[in-house]
C-alpha cells in the first residue's frame, strides 16, 4: 500500500522536473526568436536604399546549400569526400554571410515600416498585425535555417531558404506601398 504513494510522488517528482525542462526550452527559443526576428539595425534608410532592396540578390541562396551541385561533383572521376567537405564548408561560409545580410537587411526594413506606420497620418492596425506575423515567421524561418545550416555543414541535407526570402519580399513590398508617394519610384 505504501508503494502506490511513493509512486505519486515519484511521477509527480519526474513531471515537474519535465515541466521545467520544457519551460526553459520555451524560454530558451523566444529569446533566439526574439533576437533574430526583432534585432533593431542600424538607420538611416534611404529612398535609395528602399528602390535597390530586392530579395533577387538572395536568389543564390536557393542553389547554394541545396544538394544538387555536390551530387553532380559525386559522380566526377577523382571526386573524394575530402573535397566534399571542403566545398560543404566553402557553402557554409557563403550561406552564412547571406543569412546574415538577408537578417540585415529584413530588420532595416522593418524598421523603416514601422517609423513610416508611426509617422503616418492614417492608422494601419491591419499592417501591423502583418508585420508581426511576419516578424515571427522570419524569426522562426531564420532559426529553422541556421539549424539545417549546421546540419549542411556536417554533411546532413540542405538549406531551403525560399519562405525566408519570401517573407523578406512581402515586408518590401508593404514598406514600398506604405511610402509616401514620389518617395521612391
Amino acid at each position: 500500500m505504501r508503494t502506490v504513494p511513493l509512486l505519486f510522488k515519484q511521477m509527480n517528482a519526474a513531471l515537474g522536473v519535465a515541466i521545467t525542462i520544457a519551460a526553459g526550452l520555451t524560454i530558451a527559443l523566444a529569446v533566439v526568436i526574439r533576437r533574430i526576428a526583432f534585432k533593431h539595425s542600424s538607420l538611416p534608410v534611404t529612398a535609395e536604399w528602399i528602390a535597390e532592396l530586392s530579395g533577387d540578390r538572395y536568389r543564390p541562396m536557393l542553389r547554394l546549400a541545396d544538394g544538387s551541385d555536390l551530387e553532380f561533383l559525386r559522380m566526377q572521376p577523382g571526386f573524394s569526400g575530402k573535397m566534399a567537405s571542403k566545398l560543404r564548408q566553402q557553402r557554409y561560409q557563403i550561406f552564412k554571410g547571406y543569412l546574415q545580410s538577408l537578417q540585415m537587411d529584413f530588420s532595416r526594413a522593418v524598421v523603416a515600416l514601422k517609423v513610416l506606420m508611426l509617422h503616418s497620418r492614417q492608422d494601419r492596425p491591419d499592417l501591423a498585425v502583418i508585420l508581426l506575423r511576419h516578424q515571427l515567421t522570419f524569426g522562426w524561418g531564420m532559426v529553422s535555417a541556421r539549424a539545417h545550416l549546421c546540419l549542411y555543414r556536417a554533411g546532413i541535407g540542405s538549406v531551403d531558404v525560399r519562405s525566408l526570402v519570401r517573407v523578406f519580399e512581402a515586408v518590401q513590398t508593404e514598406l514600398r506601398s506604405a511610402l509616401p508617394v514620389g518617395v521612391a519610384a
